[in-house]
């Protein structure tokens, strides 16, 4: 089968979604499929180039960051992706086009179906559905709800990351999705946990309003009596805000900045980390979650819908309310019992398994070859 994949984020450009899609188109291409790709480009990446056997092209968006995308850059990748899509479709003629992201992708698989009647199959995230990220696209969706509803329509199938952006699209959209959780490779189950001294707690991810990580710094700032190491990956808007909260908080000694990381440091980090901290507003299916888990991580995050895939609560992590004394309150239960910890980091070597990424793209294979018959 010859699938064309379209993704306006494809690592190293953006974040957790960018990197379903790579796993997704991969695992694929493992299976014997013929898979490309039209993501967005940046200056310093290359046109062109082959990478987990998916042909990437990444014609110039006029993007600014990897990190981040403005409304803007979401259109202007739609503009600048279109020619090189069709082309693709009109001299390699795939079978059909996988698109991530109803916004904006999905308008460009929907302009390629009617031009060329090639089928497409949408993955909706979270930010995809109105109410997902409220905070960030709730007034775009006022504005172009009547310009998204036939992206839905006409899709051949759709399929969400989540439950709870399966329940949403449903709800929202008038549109059922299947829902396919996103996956990771298994590792070597470890024989032993070993915790660090003093406990390392990770908070990864980009630093925006929607992960809320001033929240992570005020929580932490609770637990100056008793031993903690945070590291901070990640980058983003809030970042600076970040960096003078912990200067307010006398944190500096005990929080390392990263910044954004490769993917195999970003592992090597995790292997040795202990607590993975989410304090976010709002998610889909976190990768960092998952990611955290096949490390064997404790989870502490926000009680929302879209980590009840992730946490087990008292089992592999702990919900809290969006307060620092909840989330301090939890963070000190799991570093004051080091027993308790290593149960949990065990729970989330075992939990790890609903997420086994061979299975999850055997999903998508099947929704792919069907749409393809369509």
């Amino acid at each position: 089968m010859k699938i064309l994949v379209l993704c306006y984020e494809y690592p190293p450009v953006g974040g957790g979604g960018g990197r379903v899609a790579a796993s997704v188109a991969e695992g694929l291409a493992a299976r014997a499929h013929e898979v490309k790709v039209v993501s967005a480009g940046l200056r310093h990446l290359p046109r062109r180039a082959a990478t987990g056997g998916v042909e990437v092209h990444r014609p110039e968006s006029f993007r600014s960051r990897e990190d981040t995308c403005s409304v803007l850059e979401m259109s202007l990748y739609l503009a600048t992706a279109f020619f090189p899509a069709w082309r693709l479709c009109r001299r390699w003629k795939p079978d059909v086009i996988h698109a991530h992201f109803v916004v904006p992708t999905g308008a460009l698989a929907l302009a390629l179906h009617w031009i060329t009647g090639i089928p497409y199959v949408l993955t909706a995230h979270l930010g995809d559905v109105p109410g997902g990220v409220p905070e960030q696209t709730d007034s775009l969706f006022r504005v172009l709800g009547p310009f998204i509803r036939p992206i839905w329509k006409h899709a051949s199938a759709v399929t969400a990351v989540s439950g709870f952006v399966a329940a949403l699209a449903r709800k929202n959209c008038g549109t059922p999705a299947t829902v396919i959780l996103n996956g990771v490779s298994m590792l070597p189950r470890p024989a032993t946990i070993a915790l660090g001294t003093p406990p390392r707690i990770v908070l990864l991810g980009r630093l925006s309003v929607q992960k809320n990580p001033l929240l992570a710094i005020r929580s932490l700032a609770l637990l100056h009596d008793i031993p903690w190491q945070l590291e901070i990956i990640g980058e983003g808007p809030l970042a600076d805000d970040v960096r003078q909260l912990i200067e307010t908080h006398t944190l500096s000694t005990r929080v390392t900045f990263s910044g954004w990381l490769d993917a195999p440091t970003v592992s090597q980090r995790l292997a040795s980390s202990d607590i993975l901290l989410m304090t976010s507003t709002s998610e889909g299916l976190p990768m960092a979650a998952i990611e955290a888990m096949r490390h064997g991580l404790a989870i502490v995050g926000s009680r929302i819908e879209g980590l009840s895939d992730v946490i087990s609560e008292g089992q592999n992590g702990l919900f809290c309310d969006l307060t620092p004394g909840s989330f301090s309150a939890a963070l000190r239960g799991l570093l004051e019992s080091p027993d308790r910890l290593r149960a949990m980091r065990l729970a989330s070597l075992d939990k790890v398994s609903e997420f086994n990424l061979p299975d999850r793209v055997a999903d998508y294979g099947r929704v792919l070859q069907a749409a393809a018959k369509c």
